[in-house]
């Protein structure tokens, strides 16, 4: 395990570099984000440890980044102040583009990886926008009229994006619909709605909302995604059955879970970070689920029922416990070996870690 100092910083978010397996971006805010400025560093991987190749230093917290997908030197970072930035790590000290139309946080941006010519932000203002690096103004608002914590485009399709938000709602926009009174929303899921009954099974009971705080789109099903808030659960769902609920419930955290990331490895595999200050590595339950024979599968179901879920359970397959602090960031490495990973949190601590280290704990 590699471990950086981000000395008067907290971490907020981290990303790999989708060009290089030794390059990492953090995100980071003084006095844990409530007030003061930010950091974004831009660490490098060697044999002697982690090092900080550039680091730049902006007015207000940064909240989280995102590499561009067309320029290995540019990344944007969503900034407290309402604004978003693009930085080219080859350049010193300023940003070559800034955007200010959020009326509130700017907590989460995601670069477009199918047309990698757009990116996307969501706010505390009730908004996602879409953007162009090339445009100073944004291309398009989409409203959510709730706090929005969470957005993401799909990795399967340059036109669908999604969000979490305070709400507790998972929303699908599809911006190859028509632009009308749905401003491109084609579903909107509640992630605390019981499923529907299912015959011979008992009600399923529905839980208190609660905010929903960080979601990810699974890499190989292009229907499923994954959400994590407040209530510490963590749900998969197939967006092609809203109604029948989760796919998979998966409970262990202690406190909420801040960050979501599906493996790009491996199509049944989930990483998480929480307030609980632990790592985990989760099975969502579809690849031993249909491994069970016809009467353990039966039972397996039934308990799931009896829990007033119709989901599966998922399985919890290691945890990583060195953060002292909230841990705000994960995200797998891309290259390389199956496994590679990186953290961090308001211990002002990053980690590069290898899951397979932690698996069986």
């Amino acid at each position: 395990m590699l471990e950086f100092r981000t000395q008067g910083f907290n971490g907020y978010g981290i990303k790999y570099s989708p060009f290089f397996d030794s390059r990492i971006a953090v995100a980071t805010a003084a006095n844990f984000g409530l007030v003061g400025n930010g950091r974004l560093y831009v660490l490098g991987l060697t044999p002697n440890g982690i090092v900080s190749e550039k680091w730049f230093d902006t007015q207000d917290s940064l909240y989280d980044i995102s590499w561009s997908e067309q320029h290995e030197n540019q990344l944007i970072v969503a900034s407290g102040d309402g604004s978003i930035k693009l930085f080219d790590i080859a350049l010193n000290e300023f940003p070559i583009q800034s955007w200010q139309e959020h009326k509130r946080e700017v907590f989460s941006v995601h670069w477009n990886l199918v047309s990698k010519d757009t990116f996307c932000s969501s706010s505390w203002d009730g908004t996602i926008k879409l953007w162009s690096p090339h445009r100073p103004t944004s291309l398009l608002t989409l409203p959510t009229h709730s706090c929005t914590y969470s957005t993401s485009f799909s990795p399967h399709s340059p036109s669908v994006l999604s969000s979490v938000s305070s709400d507790s709602h998972l929303r699908i926009f599809d911006l190859r619909t028509p632009p009308s009174a749905s401003n491109h929303l084609t579903l909107s899921i509640p992630l605390h709605t019981p499923p529907l009954t299912v015959p011979s099974q008992p009600p399923s009971r529905g839980i208190a909302p609660s905010e929903a705080l960080t979601h990810d789109w699974n890499k190989y099903r292009s229907s499923v995604t994954a959400t994590a808030g407040v209530d510490r659960m963590v749900r998969t769902w197939d967006i092609r059955a809203p109604k029948q609920g989760p796919i998979a419930v998966i409970s262990g955290h202690e406190y909420a879970v801040r960050k979501l990331s599906w493996s790009p490895h491996l199509s049944d595999t989930l990483l998480s970070a929480s307030y609980d200050m632990t790592c985990r590595v989760w099975s969502d339950g579809s690849t031993f689920a249909n491994n069970i024979p016809g009467q353990a599968r039966q039972e397996e179901e039934a308990l799931a029922y009896a829990a007033g879920s119709g989901a599966m359970r998922g399985k919890e397959l290691g945890r990583m416990g060195r953060h002292t602090e909230f841990v705000t960031g994960v995200d797998w490495c891309l290259f390389g070996a199956e496994g590679w990973c990186a953290s961090c949190g308001w211990d002002e601590k990053v980690l590069v870690w290898d899951v397979r280290s932690v698996m069986g704990r």
